[in-house]
């Protein structure tokens, strides 16, 4: 039986996850894998797919190695008992270019919503947590990435203020080149 879908997930409570906590975010994760994979079958021909399992272990290592940063944040989003969604967020020096975006530069590396969650409201206020958290560390901007063919994202983060600025294409390196 599966639980009634919540229309509204009223107030939530944020808990601040340390390395020895990673363990709590494998079923949010494992859901995001599986939107990813199905949301990017474009891409098979060019990125081999791993195992939920494979998956798990690489970002498991790779938010631990963030985490010993201590601007890195793992925000776990709570609504009752149930785990809602979570964001981790590192922050990066931002060398001076084309634009002014100020010394640092906040990335959201993951945003994993419990697709029963969805369309509730806690996105918005995961990501009103994250910028209340930035902005008390003197971050001016954040880089969100969505996989190109994930419209209601790319919906999702201009509804929440975010415009597009990079487009990021990939290919193997031994791909073909131009035709002439």
């Amino acid at each position: 039986m599966t639980k009634p879908r919540p229309s509204d997930v009223g107030i939530l409570r944020f808990r601040y996850l340390g390395a020895h906590e990673l363990e709590e975010l494998a079923d949010l994760w494992g859901a995001l894998h599986q939107q990813h994979t199905v949301t990017a079958p474009h891409l098979a021909d060019i990125i081999g797919a791993v195992s939920l399992e494979e998956s798990w272990r690489r970002r498991r290592a790779q938010y631990a190695s963030w985490l010993t940063d201590p601007d890195t944040m793992a925000i776990l989003a709570e609504s009752g008992d149930d785990l809602a969604g979570y964001a981790m967020v590192t922050v990066r020096d931002n060398p001076q270019g084309s634009w002014d975006r100020g010394d640092r530069v906040a990335v959201v590396q993951t945003f994993a919503i419990d697709p029963e969650y969805v369309g509730t409201g806690v996105g918005s206020k995961l990501l009103e947590e994250v910028r209340h958290q930035l902005a008390s560390m003197g971050v001016r901007e954040i880089e969100f990435s969505a996989l190109a063919t994930a419209s209601e994202d790319i919906r999702f983060l201009e509804q929440e203020g975010f415009r597009p600025f990079v487009t990021t294409m990939v290919c193997r390196v031994d791909g073909f080149g131009a035709h002439d």
